[in-house]
């Protein structure tokens, strides 16, 4: 993988570069959208590639290996055989899900942590060299190493001892990784993770650990689990100033429109979250006008089109009364619509910011777009 930053904004620390794969070029800052169990749900991958014009697409390790299994995925070659998505692909190491499962009896010691499967109940080891191996199997481009991610709020020695332990653990990703070679015919890469919960003196501690490993590019985790999106900014900033500039900087779960914004100002290039898709599922609609919430009576007899300034086919051939016919009357086609709307309009926003840093307004243009987007209509 090759990183190449091409522009630095004059009055923030927003960049725009390109992160160069064997499976094609992303610019950045880019969001990527959340393909859990090798879909996006409810989007087809040639809208992806169509309207909603994402460049990079991500799977989940914990998911992808306990359902379709990893003998299916290695007989398709990998992922993007399986799936059909020729595009590249990121996956997490299943360190969020070691935290999402706290309620399941999972244990987490040196070695690793031995969960159940939300599937069946069966018992499974994730070791740092294991979670390697899982996704040298699945073969993204860029994969995470495994790290635990700790719950907000936690307490000091927690979180050191558990940043500590990540640490350790990154070194074995990294031998397990360096002594193996991808199963199929392209190239991966792998992505350290900074955590320290909301400590300050730990993230410091955390990124120049992370940093001295020189991998292709570096990870934030930890954020976005609960804090408030100040302590979030401000941890991100801290982090962001440690990191090398010459590498791709991901910051992992985040988030909103406004929290996608202020931290491309910060410095971050890469961004994934659930929201567009989880939230299109419940009636959120995102547009360049506001948030608009589709079950609301006022949407019942709007025709015009859910985004006229967005193009794309289903921002500008459904309306907002058809879309909301739709989720009321829980059709799938309600959720399918509503899902393309979002994830094309997070790409737009992530484009125009790029857009915006190249020409050199970038500053000027979150400044009189930011509150506008976040407003509900």
């Amino acid at each position: 993988m090759k990183f190449t930053l091409q522009t630095q904004d004059q009055h923030s620390k927003a960049r725009a570069g390109l992160v160069e794969t064997d499976h094609g070029t992303i610019q950045t800052p880019i969001f990527m959208p959340v393909g859990t169990a090798g879909t996006v749900k409810a989007v087809h991958q040639r809208e992806l590639k169509d309207d909603i014009k994402a460049q990079i697409i991500l799977g989940n390790t914990y998911h992808l290996y306990l359902r379709p299994g990893l003998d299916i995925i290695h007989k398709a070659g990998g992922l993007h055989g399986f799936n059909g998505w020729d595009k590249p692909i990121l996956t997490d190491s299943g360190g969020y899900q070691v935290y999402s499962l706290a309620g399941t009896g999972r244990k987490i010691n040196e070695q690793g942590v031995v969960f159940k499967s939300h599937i069946d109940g069966g018992i499974h080891t994730f070791t740092p060299e294991g979670v390697m191996d899982i996704q040298r199997t699945i073969g993204a481009d860029i994969i995470m190493a495994f790290d635990e991610c700790t719950p907000y709020p936690c307490d000091f020695t927690y979180a050191r001892n558990s940043m500590e332990m990540t640490h350790r653990w990154l070194g074995r990703c990294c031998t397990r990784f360096d002594e193996t070679q991808p199963l199929y015919n392209h190239s991966q890469t792998l992505f350290p993770i900074v955590q320290g919960s909301v400590y300050k003196d730990l993230r410091k501690q955390s990124a120049e650990v992370i940093a001295s490993y020189e991998r292709e590019g570096n990870a934030i985790g930890g954020l976005s689990v609960g804090e408030p999106a100040e302590i979030m900014y401000e941890l991100t900033e801290v982090v962001c100033d440690i990191l090398p500039k010459d590498k791709p900087r991901y910051l992992m779960g985040v988030g909103t429109p406004a929290n996608i914004l202020e931290c491309i100002a910060l410095g971050v290039d890469m961004f994934d979250c659930v929201m567009p898709t989880r939230n299109a599922r419940n009636g959120m609609i995102f547009t360049t006008e506001g948030i608009i919430n589709i079950k609301n009576e006022k949407w019942k007899d709007d025709l015009s089109p859910l985004d006229k300034n967005l193009g794309g086919y289903v921002s500008t051939f459904y309306s907002k009364a058809y879309l909301r016919h739709l989720v009321k009357s829980e059709e799938m086609l309600g959720a399918q619509i509503a899902s393309v709307q979002n994830l094309t309009f997070y790409l737009w926003l992530v484009n125009t910011a790029r857009e915006k840093i190249i020409d050199g307004t970038f500053s000027s243009w979150k400044a009189g777009i930011e509150k506008k987007l976040m407003q509900r209509l």
